[in-house]
């Protein structure tokens, strides 16, 4: 029987993958068995459109590569991660914690279209990725929303101000904004879970956001 797969996703600098490491553990001391994977997976030839993408080989700016290109390139590196390293997990029962999936997709690309074309997109995602390559639905998606200005200070704090270390998302703060508009459009239209991870000036604390996803997963379990 399968097991469940939860996706922990955000913009950039929410604090994704320190909060998936932290449920890890807690789904751990509850005696589930967790398997923890990210997106993209860089340590995998799979992934090399997509650090092409984003060191900027094909363009320069995130909308110098369409949506529906840029969504195959990392479809691609989930596939095979998913062939790879936990389908055999997920079949046996496991609990696959995921930081970014299939969601990620609707939140970086889906703004790179007019907005009268969100929902032919989100459909075109679904049967893209969950129809045409069968990857796993998740059972539960969990977006950190954090404020552009709060995630921005810590994206800052993470390279000491060094725009040469930024990916091409991360260097386009237009385009981040754009990630926000199209991240809660989103969760709405997909039901996901949104927890807030800032009071408006600074990020909550780390334990507090743990404990707010722990009750959504626990609400559906």
């Amino acid at each position: 029987m399968p097991g469940k797969l939860i996706v922990i996703d955000g913009l950039d600098g929410s604090g994704k993958s320190t909060q998936s490491e932290r449920v890890a553990e807690c789904l751990r001391t509850r005696g589930e068995q967790v398997k923890l994977i990210s997106f993209p997976d860089y340590g995998e030839p799979s992934s090399a459109l997509v650090k092409m993408y984003l060191g900027g080989e094909f363009s320069d700016s995130p909308n110098g590569v369409n949506a529906y290109a840029a969504s195959a390139f990392y479809a691609v590196d989930r596939y095979a991660s998913f062939k790879k390293f936990w389908e055999k997990e997920y079949l046996s029962g496991h609990t696959i914690l995921a930081t970014r999936y299939v969601s990620s997709n609707a939140i970086h690309q889906m703004g790179k279209l007019p907005r009268n074309q969100w929902d032919e997109y989100l459909k075109w995602l679904d049967d893209f990725e969950f129809g045409k390559l069968c990857l796993p639905r998740p059972d539960q998606v969990i977006f950190l929303n954090m404020s552009r200005s709060v995630a921005d200070r810590l994206i800052e704090g993470r390279y000491g101000g060094d725009e040469n270390r930024k990916d091409i998302h991360e260097k386009d703060r237009a385009y981040l904004q754009s990630c926000q508009e199209t991240a809660e459009y989103a969760a709405k239209a997909q039901n996901w879970r949104v927890i807030r991870c800032d009071d408006g000036k600074n990020p909550l604390p780390l334990e507090f956001v743990t404990e707010r996803i722990m009750e959504k997963i626990e609400s559906r379990a």
